[in-house]
């Protein structure tokens, strides 16, 4: 015997949930997309790795009065961190190629020549070859290496999980939807130091957040006696690592060569460039953080002009 008298007010509140989920569906289309974007592999060309704003500041730095020859030697992951489980337990949580990442700031910003020194063996064994095939053996494999007049020293020395984490959700009669997002954090030191007294002549640290965003929509109930009904519809974006540790690199050492342009360990090739809009921006986030005086900033300004007067 049927109930028709029970069965209808479980389906026309069935029936208003079917109706409210019309723009959810509508919107399943956008997610389709990201899909097969994502899955097709064939439209996403290898290609440059797109510039950040940083890099762009990098590039753009006031050229130098001559370009300073720089090796480095290592860059290394210090943080000691996983990824945690179940994602893996011998994967590290940060790149491993940092020296990479800084070599190819330095070309970039046109202010350093950096010289071949984690891959020297490589370098002197390649020499030998050449010279073993244009003459006998004789004298030092180092004839002709260009040396370098500083070196950039440092590594990734912290990086640390759920420095901030939050959301928001609601559900109401089986109809629910939710967001979520977390922020990591990682920290770089870069330093400049002297080689033939060993003197640290820059240091710089920077800070780079990683962010994560999930947004969520579900449907869970029943729209008849014994049918149940569920749907879920989900995005999620994870800033990739190894993009944050290149730029918080690429701002170490933005800040590396204003500092040393401050404190006279290198100069602008056009002393008038110290009042560019770039280097005004970095000298003023360098006032902030190290609580220096306008009249601080002023005399490193004025100690400038007179510089421009004797070059012209």
């Amino acid at each position: 015997m049927k109930h028709p008298n029970l069965c209808w007010p479980l389906q026309r509140p069935a029936a208003y949930s079917l109706l409210a989920c019309l723009p959810l569906l509508a919107g399943c289309s956008a997610i389709d997309r990201e899909r097969d974007m994502a899955l097709a592999t064939s439209s996403h060309p290898a290609g440059l790795t797109a510039p950040s704003s940083i890099h762009r500041d990098l590039a753009m730095l006031p050229p130098p009065k001559g370009k300073i020859t720089a090796a480095v030697y290592g860059f290394r992951d210090q943080t000691g961190q996983y990824k945690p489980s179940p994602d893996s337990s011998f994967s590290t949580a940060v790149t491993q190629g940092a020296a990479s990442l800084l070599n190819k700031a330095m070309l970039d910003s046109n202010w350093f020549v950096p010289v071949e020194r984690e891959g020297l063996q490589n370098v002197l064994t390649e020499r030998r070859i050449v010279r073993a095939i244009e003459s006998p053996p004789s004298g030092s494999n180092l004839i002709g290496l260009l040396p370098a007049s500083i070196l950039l020293e440092g590594g990734i020395i912290s990086f640390e999980t759920n420095v901030k984490t939050g959301g928001a959700g609601a559900r109401y009669l089986g109809v629910g939807a939710s967001e979520q997002y977390r922020t990591d954090q990682v920290t770089v030191n870069l330093r400049a130091v002297d080689i033939r007294t060993g003197r640290v002549l820059v240091s710089t640290t920077t800070t780079k957040g990683i962010y994560s965003y999930k947004l969520g929509v579900d449907i869970f109930r029943f729209v008849s006696y014994q049918k149940l009904f569920e749907m879920e519809v989900g995005y999620t974006r994870n800033e990739p690592a190894q993009l944050c540790v290149n730029e918080a690199i690429e701002s170490a050492l933005i800040y590396l060569i204003i500092q040393g342009i401050k404190d006279n360990h290198w100069a602008l090739d056009n002393p008038d460039e110290v009042h560019s809009p770039i280097v005004q921006r970095y000298l003023a986030a360098m006032s902030d953080n190290q609580r220096l005086g306008q009249d601080e900033i002023e005399r490193f300004l004025a100690t400038e002009k007179p510089a421009e007067k004797s070059r012209h």
